[in-house]
């Protein structure tokens, strides 16, 4: 899976242009997108699969919102915070690892198969998320007519695809940190760039010093 052009930029309409970067834009994030998918994905398999007073339920599906919306903020959050951008971003992956433990423990504790990365299921389930439009709606019907063992192993591959491409910002962010700097810097950098600027004298006649 090859990384996605606004995993190196956020959008935004909005910000000005000055050491504010442009920031946002976290639904054009394939990270994001995915996640949001294993999101609805998840409330659909603990709703299907889980008592609701099971202590499991709702941990997988807390888990599964803190994936996509620690992405949110962390993108929001980047105008201002690069470090918390980074932070936030961790914070997803963390969940979404947690999230993944759960559904292989699911499949353990039931004696279910765990699908091989190589296998030829994981390999259609990869080449269905390769499709730009993608979405929930794209493993729906897979979810709805396939035994419990196939949508956990589907989950799994989309948790899989979700932290390769979170791995991959994570990585992009802390570069751009040691190459830029955070807020504070940039700041400076303003300053000092405002200040070497030539500032265009006034005729003669509008100036304070000027003889009558």
């Amino acid at each position: 899976m090859t990384d996605h052009p606004s995993h190196r930029s956020h959008k935004t309409d909005s910000s000005p242009e000055g050491f504010i970067p442009p920031h946002g834009g976290y639904e054009d994030l394939l990270s994001f997108q995915k996640a949001r998918i294993v999101y609805d994905g998840t409330v659909w398999f603990c709703g299907r699969y889980l008592e609701k007073r099971d202590r499991t339920h709702d941990q997988m599906v807390q888990a599964a919102r803190s994936g996509k919306q620690n992405i949110l903020e962390g993108s929001q959050a980047s105008g201002t915070s690069k470090e918390t951008e980074i932070k936030l971003t961790n914070v997803a992956r963390a969940s979404l690892e947690e999230l993944l433990e759960d559904y292989r423990d699911f499949l353990r504790a039931r004696g279910l198969r765990l699908w091989e990365k190589g296998s030829k299921e994981a390999l259609f389930v990869r080449k269905l998320g390769s499709r730009k439009d993608a979405s929930y709606e794209t493993y729906k019907a897979y979810f709805d007519t396939r035994p419990p063992e196939v949508a956990a192993n589907i989950l799994i591959c989309l948790i899989h695809q979700t932290n390769y491409l979170l791995d991959q910002l994570i990585r992009q962010l802390e570069t751009a940190f040691l190459q830029e700097g955070g807020l504070r810097e940039r700041m400076t950098r303003a300053r000092l760039a405002e200040r070497s600027r030539p500032h265009p004298q006034p005729p003669r006649a509008l100036r304070s010093d000027a003889e009558p």
